[in-house]
């Protein structure tokens, strides 16, 4: 199979999970910056030191970014969801639910690929446990399929999205989720 034949088939499969738009792109094309671990700092979402996958647990972001960079290309689908209006918080942690079991799915279905190297990134904080153990007191329950965002990558979504074809926003009371998988061949 040579590459256009995968990455069709890489991109299929996402779209047939319910991934709104998925595209197969090269890692050196994904911006990554630093800066983002401030953001991250600030704890607008709450994770910060919460959350084994999240900051600063995860680890140091050069080191993060430069493991990214290890990886050949990445598959970069997102999901859109529609909310009642710009202030339905509810139905933004439902997508967010939704965008995530669509992430576990594809890490399922992906295993068949018998790609030689893999990383999953996501949206937010890691979902794989209802409460991340790191506020428990306990170690990872799942190091083997924690998910760290994308952001705590450095990549720069805003510029990811058209980077991939895709939009960042994608109209009014909605609320958009991307995700990547990164791959070596």
């Amino acid at each position: 199979m040579d590459n256009k034949e995968l990455f069709d088939k890489l991109t299929g499969l996402a779209l047939s999970l319910g991934a709104f738009r998925a595209t197969v792109i090269p890692v050196e094309d994904m911006e990554t910056d630093a800066s983002f671990r401030d953001l991250c700092a600030a704890n607008v979402c709450g994770n910060y030191g919460r959350n084994w996958m999240c900051p600063p647990d995860a680890g140091d972001i050069r080191d993060l970014m430069a493991a990214l960079r290890t990886y050949s290309y990445a598959l970069v689908y997102q999901t859109v969801s529609e909310l009642e209006d710009s202030y339905d918080f509810e139905g933004m942690m439902e997508a967010g639910v939704a965008h995530n079991r669509l992430m576990i799915q594809l890490r399922e279905k992906l295993s068949a690929e018998n790609l030689p190297r893999v990383l999953h990134l996501g949206a937010g904080g890691c979902r794989m446990c209802e409460v991340c153990a790191k506020r428990t007191g306990e170690p990872c329950r799942h190091p083997d399929l924690a998910v760290a965002s994308l952001e705590t990558y450095g990549v720069n979504v805003s510029k990811l999205a058209p980077t991939a074809g895709m939009k960042y926003i994608n109209g009014k009371d909605t609320v958009t989720y991307f995700g990547a998988v990164l791959f070596d061949l």
